[in-house]
């Protein structure tokens, strides 16, 4: 299947336009919006979202990823193959913390184009095509030989808010792992203590926990943990072990 992950939004027309494409290009591929509000503008650190989401995924899926604030300058579009999924889209770091967290990663340079391209909207001319190219096994869109990821540096897990959901939540891009348990957030003046889940404290309380994709996140029972709290997109947090 091809999974959408884009910061376009629920509505308007660039979605439709997406799928459209895909459809036209690759009849009888499912095709599943898997995220549509990824932070605006903000690749790096969509990138967390985006590997959180990964791994719940059959192998050989296909994911069209557009977070792309430089597209027409001179980010490359390229493809991503790691542990047997491919990725599509601008190599703006979009694609860098799958890659790291791989055990194995390789990239390759779209060199195709299309007779049209538009300099604003390389999702529906030139993206979502090779998506469905990779869907029927065609990999005209590339000359030349695999290349090596560059994301030295790049870290695997990043203590900054990446995502807030519907309800407010506040996801992080940093995997929970069991020695973090009982250690205190420290986020933007607030001391924040574990839960396991939501009914653990009362309305009103503030907590983190470990989330079903595998990130700690941080939520406020019954409130929306951003406006509660005062979060941001990028704000970073530290852990203190409890006393």
């Amino acid at each position: 299947m091809i999974l959408l992950f884009t910061d376009f939004g629920p509505t308007g027309p660039y979605l439709g336009q997406m799928e459209s494409v895909l459809r036209l290009n690759a009849p009888g591929v499912d095709i599943v919006n898997l995220v549509s509000d990824a932070p605006i503008g903000e690749p790096r650190y969509a990138a967390y979202l985006l590997a959180a989401l990964v791994n719940n995924l059959p192998k050989g899926s296909i994911f069209l990823c557009v977070v792309d604030p430089g597209v027409g300058g001179e980010r490359l579009p390229v493809v991503l193959e790691a542990d047997c999924r491919w990725f599509v889209g601008p190599d703006n770091g979009l694609l860098n913390t799958v890659a790291a967290q791989s055990e194995i990663a390789a990239w390759r340079i779209i060199t195709w184009r299309p007779q049209y391209l538009s300099a604003t909207f390389h999702g529906r001319d030139l993206f979502a095509p090779v998506a469905a190219s990779i869907a029927k096994g065609d990999f005209s869109w590339h000359q030349g030989e695999w290349i090596g990821p560059n994301i030295s540096g790049w870290p695997e897990d990043i203590a900054s808010i990446v995502y807030f959901d519907h309800y407010g939540n506040a996801i992080t891009g940093w995997r929970y792992s069991q020695n973090l348990q009982g250690c205190i957030l420290l986020i933007n003046g607030w001391r924040i203590t574990q839960a396991t889940t939501f009914c653990d404290f009362a309305p009103g309380e503030p907590f983190w926990f470990g989330n079903s994709m595998g990130l700690v996140e941080i939520a406020v029972n019954l409130k929306r943990a951003n406006e509660t709290l005062g979060l941001h997109i990028g704000q970073s947090f530290l852990f203190e072990e409890s006393p």
